[in-house]
């Protein structure tokens, strides 16, 4: 599915409210802003390494799901990954590490951790683990949402030496430009109504798209992570 077929998927199903803000300069401006958030700089940090040795496996996280456990499983077991991405992931080679602080109860977690569990299983060389937000505080005050919250998911990818080399945070992009602009003018249900209906018509393909962006600018050396700073 195109990217201007599933931007368009979600405004035909948001409010009238949220269509009226996707046509305004404010959003064009925003997107603007998102586009030219400056490249992460490279940190080593050992501690990173040992929280991701310390983090479960996604099967492991999934067995033990108790909030939202129909949806984490029936997301698990439907989770495809277009064939062309991984094998651009695939082409990237090395060892990666993808560190991700989740949570059963988030509704963000459920919506795109499964098909980046799916991604690392397809791909030799990349790994996943979650840790919990009490074991992850720390990842998540480092790499906080755009308007400067901590939120999950948080993914923070690793290079074999433990760098961080770059992130995704709470949503992908293609949402995450039009949550965070319209975050502080609609109600909270609508803004989630809009996210819920852009992942039912999404169906991973963001998040995954994003994440091997993510490992393709980690190997060239131009680490990606948009993401805000504390208030």
């Amino acid at each position: 599915m195109s990217h201007m077929r599933l931007r368009a998927g979600l405004v035909a199903g948001l409010s009238a409210a949220l269509v009226a803000f996707a046509a305004t300069p404010a959003r064009a401006a925003m997107k603007a802003a998102v586009a030219s958030t400056p490249d992460c700089v490279i940190g080593q940090d050992s501690t990173l390494l040992a929280l991701f040795a310390s983090g479960q496996s996604f099967p492991d996280f999934l067995a033990a799901a108790k909030a939202r456990r129909e949806g984490w499983i029936s997301i698990a077991d439907g989770a495809r990954v277009n064939d062309a991405l991984v094998a651009r992931a695939k082409a990237v080679g090395g060892t990666w590490h993808l560190l991700v602080v989740a949570i059963d109860a988030c509704g963000d977690s459920m919506n795109n951790v499964p098909y980046l569990a799916k991604l690392s299983e397809l791909v030799p060389g990349l790994d996943l683990r979650i840790v919990l937000p009490l074991n992850g505080r720390a990842v998540q005050d480092s790499h906080r949402s755009l308007d400067g919250r901590t939120a999950t998911p948080t993914f923070v990818l690793l290079d074999d030496k433990g760098n961080d080399v770059g992130c995704i945070v709470e949503l992908p992009r293609d949402i995450r430009d039009w949550a965070h602009g319209v975050r502080s003018t609609v109600s909270s249900d609508s803004l989630h109504a809009g996210i819920r209906t852009f992942y039912a018509a999404n169906r991973g393909v963001a998040i995954t798209t994003e994440a091997v962006e993510l490992l393709e600018a980690a190997k060239a050396g131009s680490p990606r992570c948009a993401s805000g700073t504390r208030p």
